[in-house]
Protein backbone atom coordinates (compact mmCIF):
# COMPACT_ATOMS: atom_id res chain seq x y z
CA UNK A 1 0.00 0.00 0.00
CA UNK A 2 1.35 3.58 -0.75
CA UNK A 3 0.97 6.23 1.97
CA UNK A 4 0.30 9.73 -0.29
CA UNK A 5 0.22 13.06 0.89
CA UNK A 6 -1.45 15.74 -0.55
CA UNK A 7 -1.33 19.31 0.43
CA UNK A 8 -3.93 21.70 -0.28
CA UNK A 9 -6.52 18.86 -0.44
CA UNK A 10 -9.28 20.80 -0.17
CA UNK A 11 -8.48 22.99 -3.63
CA UNK A 12 -9.95 22.33 -6.87
CA UNK A 13 -6.62 20.52 -8.58
CA UNK A 14 -5.85 19.08 -5.50
CA UNK A 15 -8.99 17.21 -4.21
CA UNK A 16 -9.60 15.74 -7.69
CA UNK A 17 -5.71 14.52 -7.69
CA UNK A 18 -6.53 13.21 -4.07
CA UNK A 19 -10.05 11.26 -5.40
CA UNK A 20 -8.16 9.87 -7.84
CA UNK A 21 -5.26 8.66 -6.07
CA UNK A 22 -7.69 7.24 -2.87
CA UNK A 23 -10.10 5.45 -5.92
CA UNK A 24 -7.08 2.44 -5.77
CA UNK A 25 -7.45 0.22 -3.26
CA UNK A 26 -3.29 0.72 -3.29
CA UNK A 27 -3.38 4.30 -1.80
CA UNK A 28 -3.74 5.48 1.43
CA UNK A 29 -4.41 9.30 0.78
CA UNK A 30 -4.35 12.29 3.64
CA UNK A 31 -5.26 15.27 2.26
CA UNK A 32 -4.32 18.47 4.39
CA UNK A 33 -5.56 22.23 3.93
CA UNK A 34 -5.92 25.15 6.20
CA UNK A 35 -9.53 25.88 4.16
CA UNK A 36 -8.58 29.39 3.71
CA UNK A 37 -10.02 28.64 0.53
CA UNK A 38 -10.62 25.56 0.40
CA UNK A 39 -13.73 23.40 0.38
CA UNK A 40 -14.40 19.99 2.35
CA UNK A 41 -17.54 19.49 -0.34
CA UNK A 42 -14.67 18.94 -2.95
CA UNK A 43 -13.49 15.73 -1.13
CA UNK A 44 -16.32 14.24 -0.86
CA UNK A 45 -15.20 12.45 1.99
CA UNK A 46 -17.86 9.90 2.48
CA UNK A 47 -17.76 8.69 -0.60
CA UNK A 48 -13.93 7.68 -0.19
CA UNK A 49 -12.99 5.14 3.04
CA UNK A 50 -9.47 5.62 1.58
CA UNK A 51 -9.63 9.17 1.55
CA UNK A 52 -8.62 11.32 4.74
CA UNK A 53 -8.42 14.99 6.03
CA UNK A 54 -6.71 16.61 8.31
CA UNK A 55 -6.86 20.76 8.84
CA UNK A 56 -3.17 21.65 8.81
CA UNK A 57 -1.42 24.92 7.49
CA UNK A 58 1.90 23.38 6.17
CA UNK A 59 3.39 26.76 6.62
CA UNK A 60 3.82 26.04 10.27
CA UNK A 61 6.10 23.51 10.88
CA UNK A 62 4.45 21.94 14.22
CA UNK A 63 1.33 21.80 12.49
CA UNK A 64 2.28 19.93 9.10
CA UNK A 65 5.36 18.35 11.12
CA UNK A 66 3.01 15.92 13.25
CA UNK A 67 1.19 15.12 9.80
CA UNK A 68 4.47 13.17 8.71
CA UNK A 69 5.58 11.91 11.61
CA UNK A 70 2.27 10.32 12.05
CA UNK A 71 1.03 8.93 8.80
CA UNK A 72 4.83 8.61 7.32
CA UNK A 73 3.74 9.32 3.71
CA UNK A 74 5.68 7.33 0.50
CA UNK A 75 4.79 10.16 -1.37
CA UNK A 76 3.62 14.04 -1.52
CA UNK A 77 2.13 16.15 -3.62
CA UNK A 78 2.52 19.64 -2.07
CA UNK A 79 -0.37 21.53 -3.52
CA UNK A 80 -0.68 24.13 -1.23
CA UNK A 81 -0.47 28.00 -1.80
CA UNK A 82 -2.32 31.14 -2.37
CA UNK A 83 -3.55 31.17 -5.89
CA UNK A 84 -5.52 33.76 -8.06
CA UNK A 85 -3.86 36.58 -10.08
CA UNK A 86 -5.78 39.20 -8.27
CA UNK A 87 -5.82 37.63 -4.90
CA UNK A 88 -1.60 37.18 -5.23
CA UNK A 89 -1.40 40.66 -6.70
CA UNK A 90 -3.49 41.81 -3.54
CA UNK A 91 -1.71 39.52 -0.73
CA UNK A 92 2.11 39.50 -1.72
CA UNK A 93 3.36 39.19 1.96
CA UNK A 94 0.21 35.94 2.54
CA UNK A 95 2.01 34.17 -0.94
CA UNK A 96 5.76 35.18 0.30
CA UNK A 97 4.84 32.89 3.73
CA UNK A 98 4.43 29.53 1.39
CA UNK A 99 7.99 29.67 1.26
CA UNK A 100 8.24 28.48 4.88
CA UNK A 101 5.75 25.73 3.48
CA UNK A 102 8.53 24.28 0.66
CA UNK A 103 10.99 24.23 3.20
CA UNK A 104 8.62 22.54 6.10
CA UNK A 105 7.86 19.84 2.91
CA UNK A 106 11.14 19.42 1.68
CA UNK A 107 12.69 19.38 5.16
CA UNK A 108 10.22 17.07 6.69
CA UNK A 109 10.30 14.91 3.30
CA UNK A 110 14.17 14.52 3.37
CA UNK A 111 13.81 13.56 7.15
CA UNK A 112 11.45 11.01 6.79
CA UNK A 113 11.90 8.90 3.71
CA UNK A 114 9.59 10.29 1.11
CA UNK A 115 10.51 8.61 -2.04
CA UNK A 116 9.37 11.50 -4.52
CA UNK A 117 8.17 15.03 -3.51
CA UNK A 118 4.97 16.03 -6.35
CA UNK A 119 5.05 20.27 -6.96
CA UNK A 120 2.28 22.52 -8.11
CA UNK A 121 4.66 25.02 -9.70
CA UNK A 122 2.75 27.20 -12.27
CA UNK A 123 2.99 28.98 -15.78
CA UNK A 124 3.09 32.68 -14.22
CA UNK A 125 7.13 31.43 -13.87
CA UNK A 126 7.37 32.44 -17.30
CA UNK A 127 6.15 36.01 -16.77
CA UNK A 128 5.28 37.88 -20.66
CA UNK A 129 6.51 35.36 -23.11
CA UNK A 130 10.20 35.62 -24.69
CA UNK A 131 8.97 33.23 -27.38
CA UNK A 132 5.88 30.75 -28.09
CA UNK A 133 5.50 27.95 -27.34
CA UNK A 134 6.68 28.54 -23.65
CA UNK A 135 8.46 25.44 -23.60
CA UNK A 136 9.91 24.34 -20.53
CA UNK A 137 13.73 23.71 -21.86
CA UNK A 138 14.19 27.35 -23.70
CA UNK A 139 11.95 29.72 -22.30
CA UNK A 140 13.19 31.83 -19.12
CA UNK A 141 11.43 32.48 -16.02
CA UNK A 142 11.58 36.20 -15.78
CA UNK A 143 8.62 36.88 -13.69
CA UNK A 144 8.76 39.61 -11.12
CA UNK A 145 5.49 39.05 -9.18
CA UNK A 146 5.75 37.48 -5.57
CA UNK A 147 3.47 34.20 -6.93
CA UNK A 148 5.57 33.19 -9.64
CA UNK A 149 8.87 34.27 -7.75
CA UNK A 150 7.53 31.97 -5.25
CA UNK A 151 7.05 29.29 -7.41
CA UNK A 152 10.02 29.73 -8.88
CA UNK A 153 12.21 29.43 -6.12
CA UNK A 154 9.70 26.00 -5.17
CA UNK A 155 11.52 24.45 -8.10
CA UNK A 156 15.08 25.98 -7.24
CA UNK A 157 14.66 24.54 -3.56
CA UNK A 158 13.46 20.63 -5.06
CA UNK A 159 16.84 21.25 -7.46
CA UNK A 160 18.77 21.78 -4.76
CA UNK A 161 17.49 19.24 -2.31
CA UNK A 162 17.91 16.74 -5.08
CA UNK A 163 21.66 17.27 -5.49
CA UNK A 164 22.37 17.81 -2.04
CA UNK A 165 20.07 14.89 -0.17
CA UNK A 166 19.25 12.92 -2.99
CA UNK A 167 15.00 13.63 -2.58
CA UNK A 168 13.35 13.27 -6.01
CA UNK A 169 10.94 15.29 -7.48
CA UNK A 170 8.79 16.35 -10.64
CA UNK A 171 7.64 19.77 -11.14
CA UNK A 172 4.23 20.31 -13.01
CA UNK A 173 4.06 23.45 -14.48
CA UNK A 174 0.29 24.18 -14.34
CA UNK A 175 -1.53 26.35 -17.18
CA UNK A 176 -5.20 27.23 -16.63
CA UNK A 177 -6.70 24.44 -15.81
CA UNK A 178 -11.10 24.20 -15.54
CA UNK A 179 -13.78 21.92 -14.59
CA UNK A 180 -16.90 21.72 -12.63
CA UNK A 181 -15.72 22.05 -9.17
CA UNK A 182 -13.27 25.38 -9.68
CA UNK A 183 -14.03 28.38 -7.84
CA UNK A 184 -16.12 31.14 -8.45
CA UNK A 185 -13.12 33.46 -8.75
CA UNK A 186 -11.39 32.34 -11.68
CA UNK A 187 -11.93 32.83 -15.01
CA UNK A 188 -13.86 30.44 -16.75
CA UNK A 189 -15.98 30.08 -13.68
CA UNK A 190 -16.74 33.19 -13.48
CA UNK A 191 -17.80 34.05 -16.83
CA UNK A 192 -20.28 31.23 -16.51
CA UNK A 193 -22.08 31.74 -13.88
CA UNK A 194 -22.48 35.29 -14.98
CA UNK A 195 -23.79 33.77 -18.14
CA UNK A 196 -26.09 31.65 -16.27
CA UNK A 197 -27.21 34.75 -14.43
CA UNK A 198 -27.73 36.56 -17.28
CA UNK A 199 -25.56 39.04 -15.76
CA UNK A 200 -22.73 41.25 -17.16
CA UNK A 201 -19.64 39.15 -18.03
CA UNK A 202 -16.34 41.80 -17.42
CA UNK A 203 -13.45 41.55 -18.93
CA UNK A 204 -9.99 43.64 -18.34
CA UNK A 205 -8.47 45.85 -21.10
CA UNK A 206 -9.61 44.92 -24.50
CA UNK A 207 -9.57 41.23 -24.05
CA UNK A 208 -6.98 40.52 -26.51
CA UNK A 209 -4.91 38.89 -24.05
CA UNK A 210 -4.67 35.12 -24.72
CA UNK A 211 -4.85 31.91 -22.57
CA UNK A 212 -5.10 27.83 -22.92
CA UNK A 213 -7.40 26.64 -21.12
CA UNK A 214 -6.66 22.62 -19.49
CA UNK A 215 -9.60 20.38 -18.97
CA UNK A 216 -9.40 18.92 -15.31
CA UNK A 217 -9.55 15.51 -16.66
CA UNK A 218 -6.40 16.30 -18.87
CA UNK A 219 -4.20 17.88 -16.14
CA UNK A 220 -5.03 14.65 -13.19
CA UNK A 221 -4.42 12.28 -16.23
CA UNK A 222 -1.29 13.43 -16.71
CA UNK A 223 0.51 14.04 -13.68
CA UNK A 224 -0.73 10.45 -12.42
CA UNK A 225 0.75 8.89 -15.42
CA UNK A 226 3.79 10.59 -14.31
CA UNK A 227 3.49 9.22 -10.90
CA UNK A 228 2.63 5.56 -11.89
CA UNK A 229 4.85 5.21 -14.79
CA UNK A 230 8.03 6.60 -11.93
CA UNK A 231 8.13 9.77 -15.62
CA UNK A 232 9.70 13.26 -15.22
CA UNK A 233 11.73 12.33 -13.11
CA UNK A 234 13.89 15.22 -11.34
CA UNK A 235 12.17 17.09 -14.30
CA UNK A 236 9.97 19.76 -14.98
CA UNK A 237 6.52 18.95 -17.44
CA UNK A 238 4.04 21.63 -18.60
CA UNK A 239 0.40 20.79 -17.72
CA UNK A 240 -1.96 22.48 -19.71
CA UNK A 241 -3.02 23.21 -24.13
CA UNK A 242 -1.60 24.55 -26.64
CA UNK A 243 -4.49 25.95 -28.09
CA UNK A 244 -4.90 29.76 -27.68
CA UNK A 245 -8.22 31.91 -27.19
CA UNK A 246 -8.73 35.64 -26.35
CA UNK A 247 -10.51 36.45 -23.13
CA UNK A 248 -13.32 37.83 -25.48
CA UNK A 249 -13.66 35.18 -27.42
CA UNK A 250 -13.69 32.91 -24.44
CA UNK A 251 -16.48 35.42 -23.28
CA UNK A 252 -18.25 34.81 -26.52
CA UNK A 253 -18.12 31.66 -26.76
CA UNK A 254 -19.44 30.94 -23.25
CA UNK A 255 -22.69 33.34 -24.06
CA UNK A 256 -22.87 31.49 -27.21
CA UNK A 257 -23.00 27.50 -25.42
CA UNK A 258 -25.41 29.04 -22.80
CA UNK A 259 -27.87 31.08 -25.10
CA UNK A 260 -27.39 33.86 -22.80
CA UNK A 261 -28.50 37.60 -23.20
CA UNK A 262 -25.27 38.87 -21.09
CA UNK A 263 -23.44 41.66 -22.49
CA UNK A 264 -19.54 41.61 -22.10
CA UNK A 265 -18.48 44.72 -20.05
CA UNK A 266 -14.49 46.11 -20.47
CA UNK A 267 -12.90 47.27 -17.30
CA UNK A 268 -9.56 49.19 -16.94
CA UNK A 269 -6.61 46.49 -17.30
CA UNK A 270 -5.04 45.05 -14.32
CA UNK A 271 -1.80 47.42 -13.06
CA UNK A 272 0.01 43.63 -13.28
CA UNK A 273 0.08 39.70 -13.40
CA UNK A 274 -2.37 40.02 -16.52
CA UNK A 275 0.01 38.72 -18.99
CA UNK A 276 -0.89 39.65 -22.83
CA UNK A 277 -0.26 36.14 -23.90
CA UNK A 278 0.34 32.75 -22.42
CA UNK A 279 0.48 29.32 -24.56
CA UNK A 280 2.83 26.67 -23.61
CA UNK A 281 4.77 23.36 -25.51
CA UNK A 282 2.86 20.41 -24.26
CA UNK A 283 4.84 17.61 -26.33
CA UNK A 284 5.70 16.05 -23.22
CA UNK A 285 2.22 16.22 -21.81
CA UNK A 286 0.66 14.70 -25.02
CA UNK A 287 3.59 12.01 -24.22
CA UNK A 288 2.26 11.46 -20.98
CA UNK A 289 -1.60 11.42 -22.06
CA UNK A 290 -1.18 9.25 -24.68
CA UNK A 291 -3.46 11.76 -26.65
CA UNK A 292 -4.34 15.28 -27.71
CA UNK A 293 -6.75 17.31 -24.58
CA UNK A 294 -10.05 17.87 -24.66
CA UNK A 295 -11.01 20.83 -27.24
CA UNK A 296 -12.43 23.56 -24.26
CA UNK A 297 -15.86 23.79 -26.34
CA UNK A 298 -16.24 19.56 -25.16
CA UNK A 299 -14.79 20.93 -21.45
CA UNK A 300 -17.26 23.69 -21.08
CA UNK A 301 -20.06 21.64 -22.07
CA UNK A 302 -19.20 18.80 -19.46
CA UNK A 303 -19.16 21.70 -17.24
CA UNK A 304 -22.44 22.69 -17.84
CA UNK A 305 -24.07 19.49 -17.75
CA UNK A 306 -22.40 18.47 -14.16
CA UNK A 307 -24.26 19.57 -11.08
CA UNK A 308 -20.70 19.62 -9.32
CA UNK A 309 -20.59 22.83 -10.82
CA UNK A 310 -22.87 24.72 -7.77
CA UNK A 311 -19.59 23.69 -5.09
CA UNK A 312 -17.74 26.66 -6.66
Amino acid sequence: MARILVTGGAGFIPSELAIRLAQDPANEVVAVDNLLTGDLRKLALDQHPRLHFIKCDVNRFEDIGSVFYAYRPEFVFHYAAVVGVKRTTDNPVMVLRDIDGIRNVLDLSKNTGVKRVFFSSSSEVYGEPVEIPQNERTTPLNSKLPYAIVKNLGEAFLRSYHKEYGLEYTVFRFFNTYGPKQSRDFVVSKFIRAALQGSDITVYGDGSQTRTFCYIDDNIDACLNAFHRGEVLNDVVNIGSDVEITILDLAKLIIDLTGSRSKVVHLPPLEEGDMTRRMPDVSRMRQLLGRDPLPLKAGLERILADTRFILG
